[in-house]
């Protein structure tokens, strides 16, 4: 990837990482844009919000507190390294599931 396309895609990569509801504000300043940096991080960050929605509801219910608590501190720390990727201009997959991320949501 060419540091032109870094620089353009700079911005929406950064803002895709402050909640979801920069993940969702990034995904439609993406819209018509196709930068391959700003879409590999909003890949990224939709499936951390869906995996964090799922612990939400879901997981911890089955699982208990505990590991609800466990897995949304790893959540956080997988952001942060995905944010710390971004700002450097570089794409760093989230450990475990980055690449079935990237498969998944490869439309966006």
């Amino acid at each position: 990837m060419n540091n032109q396309t870094i620089q353009e895609g700079k911005t929406i990569a950064i803002i895709s990482h402050i909640t979801i509801v920069g993940t969702i504000a990034a995904l439609i300043m993406q819209y018509g844009r196709k930068n391959s940096f700003a879409a590999f991080h909003i890949r990224q960050m939709i499936g951390l919000g869906i995996i964090g929605l799922l612990n939400q509801y879901y997981i911890t219910d089955l699982l208990g507190k505990n590991t609800g608590v466990l897995i949304a501190l790893m959540l956080f720390i997988f952001r942060i390294i995905g944010l710390i990727g971004a700002i450097r201009g570089e794409e760093k997959k989230i450990p475990f599931l980055g690449d079935q991320f990237q498969e998944w949501f490869k439309n966006i």
